[in-house]
């Protein structure tokens, strides 16, 4: 292989895990843990998106400890979603990061699959820590569609928090 290629493969592989480790130095604290009353406005959110969608899914909603708050399986939702969501959430909440950044740093391969030996490190997009005031306060799984579609009804579902 030629000396550039080498570099630019290094490179390639080397970014997902600089974003991770970047990320890693300055996690977002965790502040109180969300509301059910909370939860419920971030379901709505997220089940009006995948109704909007005709998407059938499973959305899950933890607390800073993992904890399930609420999770809904929306009809013609596979099964296997449940746990899937319920892991997307747990992911974010526990790493206080997006589950995107682990799909991402998986793909560039080499020493991010490492990844993969992270107990609990959910390496499929579509869990998102939720935060108010610059602090978690629980985090959002989805499943039953592709993972680009997940993430976009849990970012629906964060986006119609109201504080």
């Amino acid at each position: 292989m030629p000396f550039a290629r080498y570099v630019s493969a290094l490179i390639v592989a080397l970014v997902p895990l600089a974003a991770l480790t970047a990320a890693a130095q300055e996690p977002m604290p965790y502040g109180l843990a969300i509301t059910l009353e909370q939860a419920k406005d971030v379901m709505a959110g997220a089940e009006a998106e995948a109704q909007t969608n005709n998407w059938p899914v499973v959305i899950a909603i933890v607390d800073t400890g993992g904890n399930v708050v609420l999770l809904q399986r929306l009809d013609n939702a596979q099964f296997g979603s449940v746990e899937v969501a319920r892991q997307k959430a747990w992911s974010a909440a526990a790493f206080r990061r997006p589950t995107k950044v682990f799909q991402e740093a998986i793909a560039g391969g080499g020493a991010n699959l490492r990844i993969l030996r992270l107990e609990g490190a959910s390496p499929l997009e579509g869990g998102i820590p939720i935060a108010v005031d610059g602090q978690i306060i629980g985090a959002i799984g989805v499943s039953g569609v592709t993972s680009e579609q997940d993430a976009q009804i849990a970012q629906a579902g964060i986006d119609s928090l109201t504080e």
